[in-house]
């Protein structure tokens, strides 16, 4: 039987081919670990600023190449004197603030140099802001009892209603506690050390214990205002990642904080806006289709997958973020200068200056003043396809590109409907205070810590949009609720409770 006969060897053009194609397969990998290693570093060290024009892209036409800068012009022979730094104009304290006038008087009564008598010439007087330290109070209740004179009936007032029975916490204290601790990013441990300064013994997990009391108390006005953002037309919706303490494991897992936004302000709308919170244990997509089984309408996200059965049953149309766009291009110019990215920068900063004069307006008129966005717009959809053909399709650049071209239906759906804004920013900025707070407490202890996380940032966070002191809501809700009848529990909505004019407005 005759011997196979030995494979030739391969063409020094195929080796040579095939050491080309590694060597870009591995530049690819390098220019994208250095991406993320610039990514990273920005995100631990850097600003959250993402300013465009970026310092020497002030003049960046919609080319492929940045022009060169103009000459500088020589420095003239004697350099001229500094301009003189404006003068910091102090504003005035509010008058809300209780005044206490002390009277300086001068030391003689009578004039040192001839002895008369002084008269009034006036007065100058100045300011200063002082703090006088947070004082605690004790609300004793008395109920005498009181026997008829003739029989044997005893009269005695009813016990006043209290947020937690039989609790030794007020109304506004335990506002104070709650806004502390979800406002103001106060573990409930360092509040405890606070309390003690004061001279008042309240530990860690009595303070835990009041949280899960006002949560109870407080789920069914959390109910109503989910439904109130569920009712809008149009609503933002994005999610933050939670650790959240595994029991019995030493470790924490990843849960998820859910914003659901109704603000139609920029579109001239009179709605009160509102924020939802939902937590979940894990990210999938269940999680969002159980939040908005209610919803039909318009939901603006980003391009999370778990959203995607949603816009197949017809009744929620998707509306994408430019935001999240502009971004991605953003943080490859950073880290790369790359001029492909700056120029999408630059007409995506075109988009964003028809928008500044669209906000505010009606529905109708920000459609009529989008018209100049729409040809923008398919010129940089002809753009982005003519570059990705030409860049490579493992650089961070065509992952940025591709995620433009694979979402462009949604992108675009704004230019068409006044209601839809051009990025989700309004569910961003809602989440925030859960990104400052996540860097105080670490974790939340356990599932339910996250379901009374998602509670009251719903109620603080709504307080705040409609421009109310959240403390001061919480107050006023907590000193009321326990007596108020369930079925009329809309009337202690934020935008329901009192007049603008009687709750202190948010800083």
């Amino acid at each position: 039987m005759p011997a196979p006969a030995a494979s030739s060897p391969a063409a020094p053009s195929d080796e040579v081919a095939a050491l080309r194609h590694q060597v870009s397969e591995l530049a690819a990998e390098v220019e994208h670990l250095k991406l993320l290693v610039a990514k990273y570093r920005h995100l631990h060290f850097g600003r959250r600023a993402e300013p465009w024009p970026a310092e020497g892209q002030l003049d960046l036409p919609l080319c492929l190449q940045p022009q060169p800068l103009p000459p500088k012009a020589p420095a003239p022979d004697s350099s001229p004197c500094p301009a003189p730094r404006p003068s910091r104009k102090r504003r005035p304290f509010p008058d809300s603030l209780p005044r206490e006038t002390i009277h300086h008087l001068p030391e003689h009564t009578r004039c040192p140099c001839c002895g008369g008598t002084f008269k009034p010439l006036g007065e100058e007087v100045s300011e200063m802001l002082e703090y006088v330290p947070a004082s605690y109070k004790v609300i004793r209740h008395v109920r005498p009892k009181l026997a008829c004179a003739r029989c044997d009936h005893i009269a005695q007032a009813d016990a006043p209603a209290r947020p937690i029975p039989r609790g030794i916490a007020g109304p506004a204290l335990l506002a104070h506690v709650l806004v502390g601790k979800f406002c103001d990013h106060l573990p409930l441990y360092r509040q405890s050390a606070i309390y003690a300064r004061s001279g008042l013994t309240l530990e860690r997990s009595l303070l835990a214990d009041w949280v899960a009391q006002c949560h109870t108390l407080l789920t069914p006005l959390v109910d109503a205002l989910g439904r109130h953002v569920m009712a809008a037309g149009k609503i933002h919706a994005d999610d933050t990642p939670l650790p959240v303490l595994s029991p019995g494991k030493g470790q924490t897992k990843t849960a998820r904080l859910w914003a659901y936004v109704r603000d139609d302000r920029p579109a001239a709308s009179t709605d009160p806006p509102a924020v939802w919170f939902a937590y979940s244990e894990n990210r999938k997509g269940i999680h969002p289709r159980a939040h908005l089984s209610r919803f039909k309408g318009i939901l603006q996200a980003d391009a999370y997958a778990g959203f995607d059965a949603l816009f197949t049953r017809g009744e929620i149309v998707e509306a994408a973020c430019w935001a999240h766009v502009r971004r991605k291009f953003y943080d490859i110019h950073r880290a790369q200068a790359s001029p492909l990215a700056a120029e999408a920068l630059t007409r995506i900063q075109a988009l964003y200056a028809i928008e500044a004069q669209a906000r505010g307006e009606p529905p109708s008129v920000r459609q009529a003043l989008r018209q100049p966005a729409r040809p923008l717009l398919e010129e940089l959809h002809q753009w982005l396809k003519a570059q990705s053909l030409r860049v490579s399709r493992k650089s961070a650049l065509m992952e940025a590109i591709g995620y433009a071209l694979n979402h462009w239906p949604a992108l675009i759906r704004y230019s068409t409907d006044g209601r839809i804004e051009i990025d989700n920013n309004a569910a961003e900025r809602a989440l925030r205070a859960v990104a400052i707070g996540r860097k105080n407490f670490l974790f939340a202890g356990s599932d339910a810590g996250g379901e009374r996380a998602a509670a009251m940032y719903s109620l603080i966070g709504t307080a705040t949009l409609n421009g109310l002191d959240p403390e001061a809501y919480l107050r006023e809700v907590l000193g009321r609720i326990a007596e108020h009848p369930i079925n009329r529990i809309e009337e202690l909505l934020p935008w329901h409770l009192l007049p603008a004019q009687e709750l202190p407005k948010a800083a």
